[in-house]
């Protein structure tokens, strides 16, 4: 009986075409919503995850990059006095007003963003994996700032223009890619700039401090003896990179309305590609009851027939798998292109295969129910 599944799929695929897309959209749907969650909410720990950095220290509590408060400067000594730690560098996090100098900058208004002072070293960690070493030099220069090659047309601005943040004059050095944000643009400068617009003292007003452990140090033991000594030098807690990207994502996902109107679109995108999946199987299943009705008159039985079509909806699934795979590679590179934030791992690779699989599954399961409890008599007339 086996045989007569893969048989009717080849010689009958025409009426089977409608479920393979069906499994194929619900896939996409699946796969996209996904990356997009993934894409929108790794965004929240970019500063994190572009740095090179082992292990980041604020102040206690903090649940996310941008709630960050400020920290004593004992800490920076405490962190440099260390002999598993090869370096040390400032951050500071700062609101700021953008306002253009153009003439779309006044129908516009403010527009809020994001400002971080780094180093401008050479050797600096923050947004070391985004920054070219050049692009790095020219913040030297008082007033440069950076940002992201797709937040141009929001800022009003163009790369070399002047604007003002909170007042201060600043001018765009460099605009490059991956530096956009989760509700609100990313500025970089230097840290005597940002020291600036903020009217903070040199040495003041470090919203984090993030080093490097020396080669073959565990950064997750030097992180829990370093909270462990916590309280001699004022409040702060320190965490690992991983750690603390994963804290930002979390909290932007679960302790947001941003991210439960995600999770809540998510699980609308499965219930419809159940739907749609389960619907177009039972029409197949529809299609073919009376030949299902003939075989089991000559002595076929329900459960012989149950097998088979639970065999056509896995193939069905595998094609519509396939089919989704395509579709979503094209998808995602044309998303590239337009900057759209979509990322996608491994695990969320493999979870969108399992859902798919399953669908197709229950979704045989289903339209065979009013197959088994039919009477046979009554599907041949």
């Amino acid at each position: 009986m086996i045989a007569l599944a893969r048989k009717t799929l080849v010689y009958e695929w025409r009426r089977f075409v409608p479920s393979v897309f069906a499994v194929g959209f619900a896939g996409v749907l699946l796969v996209m919503q996904a990356a997009l969650v993934l894409g929108i909410f790794s965004t929240a720990s970019i500063y994190v995850n572009a740095t090179s950095a082992d292990l980041w220290v604020g102040y206690p509590g903090t649940q996310s990059v941008n709630y960050g408060r400020a920290i004593g400067p004992d800490v920076e000594m405490r962190l440099r006095m260390d002999g598993a730690i090869s370096a040390v560098e400032p951050y500071i996090w700062l609101d700021g007003d953008w306002r253009a100098n153009s003439p779309d900058a006044e129908a516009m208004g403010g527009v809020s963003v994001y400002l971080s002072g780094i180093s401008t070293a050479a050797d600096a960690m923050m947004f070391d994996r985004v920054l070219a070493p050049w692009q790095r030099q020219l913040l030297r220069e008082p007033g440069a700032v950076i940002i992201d090659r797709a937040d141009l047309t929001s800022l009003a601005s163009r790369e070399g223009d002047v604007a003002w943040i909170n007042n201060h004059k600043v001018r765009i050095a460099a605009a490059v890619d991956g530096l956009r944000g989760l509700g609100g643009v990313n500025v970089i400068a230097s840290l005597s700039t940002v020291r600036e617009i903020a009217s903070v003292p040199e040495g003041q007003g470090n919203t984090y401090l993030v080093a490097r452990t020396r080669p073959g140090v565990d950064a997750r033991q030097v992180q829990q003896r370093l909270n462990s000594e916590a309280r001699s030098f004022g409040p702060h807690e320190t965490w690992t990179a991983k750690a603390f990207a994963h804290r930002s994502q979390m909290y932007w996902m679960f302790n947001t309305g941003a991210g439960a109107g995600v999770l809540f679109m998510a699980i609308v995108v499965c219930l419809v590609g159940a739907v749609v999946t389960s619907q177009s199987l039972r029409t197949v299943v529809a299609g073919s009851s009376r030949e299902y009705a003939v075989l089991n008159a000559l002595g076929v039985s329900r459960s012989a027939l149950g097998r088979v079509v639970v065999e056509q909806a896995f193939w069905i699934g595998a094609a519509g798998m396939v089919l989704a795979i395509l579709a979503s590679v094209a998808l995602l590179a044309l998303a590239r292109v337009y900057r759209v934030p979509v990322a996608l791992n491994l695990q969320a690779m493999l979870a969108c295969a399992v859902l798919i699989a399953v669908l197709a599954l229950f979704s045989g399961l289903g339209a065979i129910r009013g197959l088994l409890r039919a009477d046979p008599a009554a599907l041949l007339r």
